[in-house]
């Protein structure tokens, strides 16, 4: 009996909710990311999103 494969690692998909406003301390309402982090999303490593992902955008979702 063979091993299967690994899966390839998935990629990290974006934290938009749908809800794009800035409000006005600069972040979305949705995503709670600022309009530089969304205009840069797509460039940015799969180490940085998950940094984004798992630290920043939770740190600043309403309490």
């Amino acid at each position: 009996m063979s091993n299967p494969s690994p899966l390839p690692p998935q990629a990290i998909l974006s934290p938009c909710v749908g809800i794009c406003r800035l409000d006005a301390r600069g972040y979305c309402e949705g995503c709670f990311r600022t309009g530089d982090e969304i205009a840069r999303w797509r460039s940015m490593s799969d180490l940085e999103r998950s940094h984004f992902m798992d630290v920043v955008l939770p740190a600043r979702e309403p309490a």
